[in-house]
């Protein structure tokens, strides 16, 4: 009998945690399931569950990431032609996660991705938001297709449009008509919103400090949308905490045409915010992948930093929710520095003064 080593294990072990976990949370839901039931399920104490996750709240994201993250989905070649239709396939691929009529309630919250009692503090609701807004630009930067007009209100009116059909079934199940649904979004496509983006205000927002400073970037790192691995030789590097992804805009939109913008995302807490985050950029990039070819993207990277490997490069010793600072590079050397509110807008900026 081959003997396990103390890494597989706890793999092993940690499979288990999760395998157990997914079946109460879906015969039970989040708030009534209890650790106790869990660790019986699994065979363990619970002790054991609580050496692999920290709290009920932590597992119960790792279950749901879990469930993402294994849902195998085919990416698209090529992008719809119009926004009408673009938006129709979107929301028709965020609605196959509605769940069926005959599904029982907690399961069906699972299927939903839902986060319904889950964060019921002040954090997490704020973190949420900045990733409502995080999603809105990914999603506007596959409707904009390089164009200079902005299409994030667009966004964040289709995805409202889609989280109010998943509560919708969540608390009501079967009411409703998806179709009617995914057909609404087609058709706000062709609402005029007036759309226009303006730059912070320039007086509360620091200048970039431009410098010569020896770089070496970190690598191995993996972009969220493409994939692929990032190459920050180049660009603009922009690392936001939590609380500050609705930033991101502003790193997106100061940037030269055509430059690399790297979104780097770090936490303060990686068991429960870090986990959070990841679950809604792995399922809202799960969605746009499916509908939008990886070249509607080609200038942007979106890396989770785990292990602040980004922010320590960049010098931040103590990165957390609230961390906004940002760097510009050439050729592997970083030629201006930013640091606090507006610091990817300031970077940007300073970076095209310097090469225009």
């Amino acid at each position: 009998m081959v003997r396990l080593t103390r890494v597989q294990q706890q793999a092993r072990t940690r499979a288990a945690v999760l395998a157990a976990a997914r079946e109460e949370f879906a015969e039970h839901g989040f708030l009534p399931a209890k650790v106790d039931r869990i660790a019986e399920r699994a065979e363990l104490t619970r002790g054991a569950v609580y050496s692999n996750f920290p709290s009920k709240r932590a597992l119960y994201l790792a279950v749901l990431i879990d469930l993402v993250e294994k849902a195998s989905e085919p990416r698209a070649t090529v992008s719809p032609t119009s926004r009408v239709d673009s938006l129709g396939v979107f929301a028709r691929v965020w609605l196959e996660r509605l769940p069926l009529v005959g599904d029982p309630a907690p399961g069906g919250r699972l299927r939903l991705r839902s986060l319904a009692g889950v964060f019921e503090d002040e954090r997490g609701p704020a973190v949420l938001a900045q990733l409502a807004r995080l999603e809105a630009l990914l999603l506007a930067i596959a409707l904009e297709r390089g164009a200079p007009v902005r299409r994030v209100r667009l966004a964040e009116l289709v995805l409202t449009m889609l989280d109010g059909a998943g509560h919708r079934a969540e608390t009501s199940p079967g009411f409703g008509d998806p179709f009617d649904v995914a057909h609404a979004c087609r058709h706000m496509a062709e609402i005029a919103l007036e759309d226009t983006w303006a730059p912070p205000h320039l007086p509360y927002v620091a200048p970039a400090r431009t410098c010569s400073d020896a770089w070496t970037a970190p690598e191995g790192l993996v972009d969220q949308i493409s994939g692929e691995r990032v190459d920050l030789t180049n660009g603009l590097v922009v690392v936001l905490g939590a609380s500050r992804l609705g930033a991101a805009e502003e790193a997106v939109r100061s940037a030269k045409p055509g430059e690399q913008v790297t979104l780097a995302v770090v936490t303060g807490d990686q068991e429960e915010t870090g986990r959070l985050v990841r679950l809604r950029v792995t399922d809202a990039v799960g969605c746009l992948r499916r509908v939008f070819a990886p070249e509607v993207w080609q200038h942007v990277r979106l890396v989770l930093d785990d292990d602040a490997l980004v922010a320590s490069s960049i010098g931040l010793a103590d990165p957390g929710d609230d961390t906004e600072s940002a760097v510009s590079v050439r050729d592997g050397v970083i030629v201006a520095r930013a640091h606090g509110r507006g610091a990817g807008y300031a970077a940007g900026a300073r970076r095209r003064e310097a090469t225009q």
